[in-house]
């Protein structure tokens, strides 16, 4: 039986979450969000620590493993022990990683991650090698071993990521995009992009920038204009798929105890594409992308609730209709 071959292209990340009392959101009484307040010079005890690895290219990368498909990984890691840990990690997962491109002077990106008891969380980052991708660093990667190509945010690095779609396109090879807040600030250099696309992954707001729509139904649709199939989420309420063959909305898969928002959005996206690329239906691909981001969010870490293959679902609220 053929195997499906995805490389998962962008951030890879050493993360530590950080928890305890003295962690905690408070309700801000104008904004009605929850906040975060630290005094300068305090010390902050914390009562738990958790290591893992994160990214959103090798999240993906880990779903497509789990799922029994040919993984692949391709990102800039440094020199430096939080590489190793991602490595590590990663080969743990049979997910291939013969094609990361390592960078002699810029450390491996770095996230401490501190999380509330409502599953919110504060993240100091540093990017390092994320913010210094180059077109020279993937023009001569073979990509011929790849049916398809899962790209996630590439710190707004748009040669390089111009440079990928070019390949990707000339040798036929599918792309599933799920692009960052540093890309969708760059529409101009962004919507061209979007004519080698083949899946568009994007939240309520970011299809907002790239077009019009008052719900998220008339946002999934209109991106069809640029894509052939376009999904669009909103947190809580929901997301909605189109193919320009059927639309399905569905809500919630289920109502879990978050401990943890961590990678929920890479888990839904790959979720989708892990069975999408084995002929799964849109319907099918949705409910098993809601379960993989409920799943992730039950655990520290965007990788420990990745749902593995042969999970048994149950139904979800979801409606299917024609185009």
């Amino acid at each position: 039986m053929y195997m499906v071959r995805i490389c998962s292209i962008g951030a890879a990340s050493q993360d530590v979450f950080m928890s305890g009392k003295d962690i905690k959101s408070h309700l801000d009484p104008v904004e009605h969000v929850d906040v975060e307040s630290f005094k300068l010079g305090a010390k902050l005890e914390a009562e738990k620590i958790d290591f893992a690895t994160g990214g959103g290219a090798t999240n993906a990368a880990v779903t497509f493993a789990r799922q029994g498909l040919d993984s692949s990984f391709i990102g800039k890691l440094g020199r430096d022990i939080s590489a190793h840990g991602v490595i590590v990690e990663l080969d743990n997962e049979n997910v291939n990683t013969q094609n990361v491109v390592y960078d002699e002077t810029n450390g491996t990106q770095y996230s401490t991650i501190l999380l509330t008891d409502s599953g919110e969380r504060t993240i100091l980052i540093y990017r390092g090698v994320a913010n210094s991708h180059k077109p020279a660093d993937y023009e001569n990667l073979d990509f011929t071993q790849y049916d398809w190509l899962y790209i996630s945010s590439f710190g707004g690095a748009m040669d390089a990521l111009d440079c990928i779609f070019q390949i990707a396109s000339r040798l036929g090879k599918k792309i599933a995009f799920n692009p960052g807040g540093a890309e969708l600030a760059q529409m101009d250099k962004l919507k061209p992009l979007l004519e080698d696309v083949e899946i568009l992954i994007v939240n309520k707001d970011e299809a907002q920038l790239i077009v019009e729509g008052g719900n998220i139904e008339e946002l999934a649709r209109h991106l069809l204009h640029f894509v052939p199939l376009a999904i669009v989420s909103d947190g809580p309420n929901g997301v909605t798929a189109c193919d320009g063959k059927t639309v399905v909305r569905a809500g919630m898969y289920e109502d879990v105890k978050v401990v943890d928002r961590t990678g929920a959005g890479d888990a839904f996206g790959s979720g989708f594409l892990s069975q999408w690329v084995i002929g799964r239906s849109l319907k099918d691909s949705i409910v098993f992308a809601s379960a993989n981001s409920t799943s992730v969010v039950t655990k520290i870490g965007a990788k420990a609730g990745i749902l593995s293959k042969g999970v048994v679902l149950h139904a979800m609220p979801l409606s299917e209709k024609p185009f």
